[in-house]
């Protein structure tokens, strides 16, 4: 469970790092690089942990990248609808049902 909170955390910043600019086209792109790379510092200061007791907890790399996936979509959609306005649309959830059945087979015994 602390991997999981850990990498909600750390998905956020690296959400707002990756995306957050899109709301802000006006300002320089030199400037939202300097700015994104300050976000992002605080994305692996939770990630890092994140994998390390994730591994010590019995999850594989594997494992652990698809969790990581998981909680990224999660995020950004949370994400694109609120701050960027953007639709949640079907085609979108179908495709994230797909990647779930993914998961199912990357923990299937």
């Amino acid at each position: 469970m602390r991997t999981i909170i850990l990498l909600l955390i750390s998905n956020t910043f690296m959400t707002f790092a990756w995306y957050g600019h899109l709301k802000h086209q006006h300002t320089a792109l030199w400037k939202v690089i300097l700015i994104s790379w300050g976000i992002a510092f605080f994305e692996y200061c939770f990630m890092v942990p994140a994998n390390r007791l994730g591994a010590q907890e019995g999850f594989s790399g594997f494992q652990l990248k698809t969790i990581q996936e998981i909680v990224t979509l999660s995020v950004f959609c949370v994400f694109a609808v609120f701050y960027l306005k953007e639709p949640l649309r079907w085609n979108y959830l179908v495709a994230f049902a797909c990647i779930l059945a993914a998961v199912y087979f990357m923990f299937k015994k």
